[in-house]
């Protein structure tokens, strides 16, 4: 799973751009479902055929990311934020656009105190010298994400996007390792959910299934003076009790739980204060859907070097194994 993880989250793929991150995550599925599609929104989908229930897995695709608006005469570039981006965790960080050209985000030299800091006054400097040479490297529109590499250390990945590539890496191995299922397993890696869930939204009302469970990451409250959350790197794979998008249905919770609790695997239960996933799209559509959440536990979370343990992805793949290989009651 690391040479994967690895592959996917030094792949570009903001919110509304996910084309090549789309691309590797066809590849490397390719072979072991029975078929494969985009939608007309850009969410990828794939299929394993059965005759069962119709279940949802989803795991977003896209990265939050800094949009350029305006080029100035000395080629510095003032940007919008695409998704969930923070100024805490942005300052002199290094990004990089699609085209390869990187950048390192700053602020005005005249504000002295950091909390005064605020996006309108930051920048990003490509090292250009004059507009004309900026625009000849980047265009208004043009989005860059953050810029940094993977690396294990003590049996935890450290890596930017593991929001929510490390969502899709436990769907990709889901998949390369389900020899059979009695349902019908859509495994859809959805795209613009950092901007409001959207892919969810028009794919789960295209596919109408039986039970939707989104795979992301969750907040943990093992650093020091953390804010109290029962979640711990480590810990096993935690299932979604609440967040600010979804209270997840009972009868999925339930089934999860048990599930865990048959095969032996450590998981721990969740509630989000802030935040959501596909799900809170999921379980909407239509009528309503079914819908819970596998969270995989994350420090740092949209920071660039947001960090996962590989014992927590592995027993994540364990755990859905054992929920799909199963029968499902909702």
């Amino acid at each position: 799973m690391k040479e994967l993880l690895k592959k996917l989250t030094e792949a570009y793929g903001p919110s509304g751009n996910e084309e090549i991150i789309r691309d590797v995550i066809r590849q490397e599925i390719e072979g072991f479902v029975d078929e494969i599609r985009v939608d007309t929104l850009g969410n990828l989908i794939a299929v394993k055929k059965g005759s069962g229930k119709k279940v949802m897995l989803a795991a977003h695709m896209d990265q939050i990311g800094f949009m350029v608006t305006h080029i100035d005469d000395k080629g510095f570039l003032r940007f919008t934020r695409v998704g969930g981006v923070s100024v805490r965790d942005s300052i002199h960080r290094r990004v990089i656009f699609k085209n390869g050209v990187t950048g390192v985000i700053s602020y005005e030299e005249e504000i002295d105190d950091i909390r005064d800091i605020k996006f309108e006054r930051m920048y990003i400097d490509i090292g250009a010298s004059s507009r004309e040479q900026a625009e000849s490297m980047v265009s208004i529109g043009d989005v860059a994400v953050y810029h940094s590499t993977f690396s294990e250390n003590c049996g935890r990945y450290i890596g930017k996007a593991m929001d929510d590539r490390a969502g899709c890496a436990l769907l990709i191995e889901t998949a390369k390792r389900l020899q059979a299922s009695p349902h019908e397993i859509y495994f859809v890696f959805t795209v613009q959910e950092e901007l409001g869930v959207r892919g969810a939204k028009t794919s789960a009302y295209a596919l109408n299934p039986d039970i939707g469970i989104a795979v992301d990451v969750t907040l943990t409250g093992d650093t020091p003076k953390s804010r109290p959350m029962a979640v711990k790197l480590g810990g096993g794979p935690a299932i979604k009790v609440k967040d600010a998008l979804v209270l997840a249905h009972p009868r999925v919770r339930s089934l999860m739980v048990s599930r865990a609790q048959e095969a032996g695997i450590p998981y721990q239960m969740e509630i989000l204060d802030a935040g959501g996933t596909d799900a809170g799209a999921i379980h909407l559509t239509r009528e309503g859907i079914p819908s819970g959440v596998l969270s995989i536990p994350c420090r740092h979370v949209h920071s660039d070097s947001e960090m996962v343990d590989a014992s927590d992805m592995e027993n994540g793949v364990k755990l859905m194994l054992h929920i799909l290989e199963g029968e499902i009651e909702v």
